[in-house]
């Protein structure tokens, strides 16, 4: 098969398009949500931050705040490639093109298994999980 896949990805996320060939229309062939993304770190948390009493007047929070955020994001980034790693083994496509934010673009590439890194065509880093499939299309490399 000679289908293209490309991701289209941010933390809260994920849409995936196929293109049967090399100048085919991107068709759209699975949404991801992760909606915990888009919810605020208390909301994540169970607990209040402990605090730190040190010599002073003041304590101060010792939570870990944006590693909760970062958690959710490597979270979503395992299930975005592990839907990928899926099609590829089922044979969908034989080459991947990738757009995602910036701050997710690297968590995708530590993710992904090495046989999806091989079919890996195209990175780009742009958040455009909102665009629509024209504006999509116009960021890839003519030829799929």
């Amino acid at each position: 098969m000679n289908a293209a896949w490309v991701v289209v990805a941010d933390t809260s996320r994920a849409r995936i398009f196929s293109a049967e060939n090399a100048f085919s229309p991107l068709v759209e062939i699975h949404t991801l949500d992760h909606p915990e993304a888009r919810l605020h770190t208390g909301d994540l948390v169970a607990d209040r931050p402990g605090r730190d009493r040190s010599a002073g007047p003041r304590s101060h929070d010792v939570g870990h705040v944006n590693e909760t955020k970062h958690d959710e994001a490597v979270r979503f980034a395992h299930q975005v490639c592990a839907t990928l790693e899926s099609g590829r083994a089922q044979g969908h496509f034989n080459k991947l093109h990738v757009i995602a934010a910036p701050s997710f673009l690297g968590l995708l590439r530590k993710q992904q298994p090495q046989p999806l890194q091989k079919l890996v065509a195209t990175e780009i880093s742009k958040n455009l999980t909102t665009q629509d499939v024209e504006t999509i299309r116009k960021n890839l490399p003519h030829r799929l």
